[in-house]
């Protein structure tokens, strides 16, 4: 299906986990530029929120008032100019950026992804490493980090490449594998179950779920959304064009993609936009926790 677009802004740096604030701005990470970006419906124009360093890949807001982001300093043969670890970071509202955690269990991160909180207020979030789909260099893994700081590893996961990851009332984590194509649910009770397996080519990478909990993912290399029911049966696929890596719902049946443009790891274009899809349906609301 196709709905209508709105390109919000351009010139954008592999643009990655958008989230809109209350005032209705709309934050991103803006990789290539080492910083949280942000988008005002009001005036139309976007700036910096943060300069954060290193390479941030997803952002949200937390119950504190500041911004939670993960910080990946490679993403294919890209690599930040201004090293931070790979960790959590936290920006609050003035823009000073500190990192918060950078191991889980005594184990260094690799490159966390995606972030979101649990209706916990735990904020969990996917160790995916670098993305080389060749070669597969990291493990994969799931971690929850625990309003005192403390990380834990919640669950070793297999070169998979765990991306995109959302936290369903009941705390059930759903999060989708970029290299098998799987969506995964994992119970409070630690059992899991794979409810989905993307068709051929539709890499999975975000995902957000709608307010009857179904999941919305975007497909990368397929130039749209697929929508999924709760129990994995397909429903639809949003066309969007371009090559869409993460989305949030916004206020008004708005979807917000970071779409990436021609695909680029080198870091060398700058042709990602944020593009708002007018959908007609509200996303479940976002948990909200703070960390320290």
């Amino acid at each position: 299906m196709k709905k209508p677009i709105t390109v919000c802004t351009g010139g954008l740096g592999h643009p990655e986990g958008p989230y809109e604030l209350d005032d209705g701005r709309v934050i991103y990470a803006n990789t290539y530029m080492s910083e949280i970006g942000v988008w005002d419906p009001k005036t139309g124009k976007a700036g910096a929120y943060a300069h954060v360093g290193g390479g941030p890949n997803a952002c949200m807001l937390g119950s504190d008032g500041c911004v939670y982001s993960t910080q990946t300093p490679n993403v294919g043969a890209w690599s930040a100019p201004v090293h931070r670890p790979p960790s959590i970071q936290k920006t609050n509202p003035s823009g000073k950026a500190e990192i918060l955690v950078t191991e889980a269990d005594g184990v260094k991160f690799d490159g966390p992804n995606d972030l979101a909180f649990g209706p916990d207020g735990r904020l969990y979030f996917t160790d995916s490493g670098d993305w080389a789909p060749e070669t597969k260099p990291h493990p994969g893994r799931i971690v929850v980090v625990e309003k005192n700081g403390k990380a834990s590893v919640l669950e070793e996961l297999d070169h998979v490449y765990p991306n995109g990851v959302v936290v369903e009332p009941d705390g059930s984590i759903v999060w989708v594998e970029s290299y098998t194509l799987r969506v995964v649910r994992r119970r409070p009770d630690g059992a899991k179950r794979v409810i989905h397996t993307m068709p051929e080519g539709h890499i999975p990478d975000g995902l957000k779920i709608d307010a009857n909990g179904n999941f919305w993912i975007t497909a990368v290399a397929a130039g749209g959304v697929d929508v999924i029911d709760r129990d994995g049966k397909p429903l639809h696929f949003l066309e969007t064009g371009g090559t869409i890596l993460n989305c949030v719902f916004g206020k008004g049946g708005a979807l917000y993609c970071c779409d990436m443009g021609p695909f680029d790891v080198t870091g060398a274009a700058m042709t990602g936009r944020l593009i708002r899809v007018d959908v007609g349906v509200e996303g479940m609301p976002l948990f909200r926790g703070a960390v320290g």
